[in-house]
């Protein structure tokens, strides 16, 4: 089968050199964790790419921090992963105080008829 994309991180595999990404699924689940991780201004090139989920972490936390994370997603999903659809975003986040920021993100494919999640603790 041919590959998509190499697979991040890198890792050897004696098949292809590098670990591939073989299917659709799995090359867009990298590429929207790349999305939500990345900060503005990080990728050479596209100043306006990415999330910067890292950023809200230290921001100063209250009740419209989860609404904006939320449609800066919208809005970057909308731009840069116009194949998927968003069907929930969850933050499993217990208390501001523990530093840390839980997200589950419940999308589709709709192209190829495929479901997905993914998690964050950061």
């Amino acid at each position: 089968m041919a590959s998509l994309s190499v697979h991040l991180p890198l890792t050897y595999n004696s098949a292809d050199g590098f670990t591939m990404n073989k299917s659709f699924k799995r090359m867009i689940k990298q590429n929207f964790k790349m999305l939500l991780l990345t900060s503005p201004g990080e990728r050479v090139m596209e100043p306006n790419f990415g999330v910067g989920v890292k950023n809200y972490l230290f921001s100063m936390y209250s009740e419209n921090v989860p609404a904006q994370l939320r449609s800066k997603i919208m809005e970057q999903v909308g731009i840069y992963l116009p194949v998927v659809s968003i069907t929930s975003i969850d933050f499993r986040t217990s208390s501001p105080d523990t530093n840390t920021l839980g997200l589950v993100i419940t999308y589709r494919i709709p192209e190829i008829g495929a479901k997905d999640l993914i998690e964050l603790t950061i």
